[in-house]
């Protein structure tokens, strides 16, 4: 069973975000949508996991699936689990496999028990997370050794830093963490980070400045 000791954490607003993910999870799986924005850091995820031989697995924020169902149907996994907060997605999610664990839960205080898992991953979706409540569930949930993979999207340019400024704040719904902060976050958390570089795309990285950072549970 999952600690009940953690103290659920959450950014402002996450009710909102959940009700508007639920609402456009039809739109969400169109497939020009999923090939140009989701696919990339995909496959950097079913990657780190297939050289891990990750076998107990679960996919934070997982949206419809459609990653979660990949893991499960390339890899063979002992286990996968796709946990959500929205309800509309996890519907979507549903009645793509019967195969996966989905579970309708916050990052923040995640259904599983401690040590449960050999890799935690999360793609497009940290960025709603309290980071470090949710790192110390991945933390809590994972073997010692367990892989950690998350890909994160990082406006960079000069005219998205008072915005990333501003998001820090707890009030607002999301805040894109840099790649140097995501490190300094997984290390506070007791990861020890292994790697971190550019999702490699079709497009440029200015317009989809995303950062894929792997770490180990100490």
């Amino acid at each position: 069973m999952p600690s009940t000791a953690m103290t659920t954490g959450n950014r402002a607003l996450n009710q909102l975000v959940t009700g508007f993910f639920g609402n456009v999870a039809r739109a969400y799986d169109t497939r020009t949508l999923q090939q140009v924005l989701y696919r990339p850091p995909q496959d950097q995820v079913v990657a780190e996991l297939r050289a891990a031989g990750s076998r107990r697995i679960a996919d934070i924020g997982c949206g419809t699936g459609i990653l979660t169902t990949r893991i499960a149907r390339e890899l063979r996994p002992e286990v996968v689990y796709g946990v959500d907060a929205s309800t509309g997605m996890l519907a979507q999610a549903r009645a793509r496999s019967a195969e996966v664990h989905w579970r309708h839960s916050a990052a923040e205080h995640l259904p599983l028990g401690d040590g449960e898992l050999d890799a935690v991953v999360s793609t497009s979706a940290f960025h709603f997370f309290d980071h470090p409540v949710a790192l110390r569930e991945f933390h809590r949930v994972l073997v010692p050794g367990g892989l950690v993979a998350i890909a994160t999207m990082h406006p960079s340019a000069p005219t998205a830093r008072p915005i990333q400024r501003l998001t820090r704040s707890p009030r607002f719904p999301a805040h894109a963490p840099s790649p140097r902060e995501t490190r300094k976050l997984l290390e506070d958390a007791g990861f020890t980070v292994t790697d971190q570089r550019k999702i490699a795309r079709p497009l440029p990285s200015w317009l989809v400045p995303d950062v894929i950072t792997v770490g180990r549970r100490g």
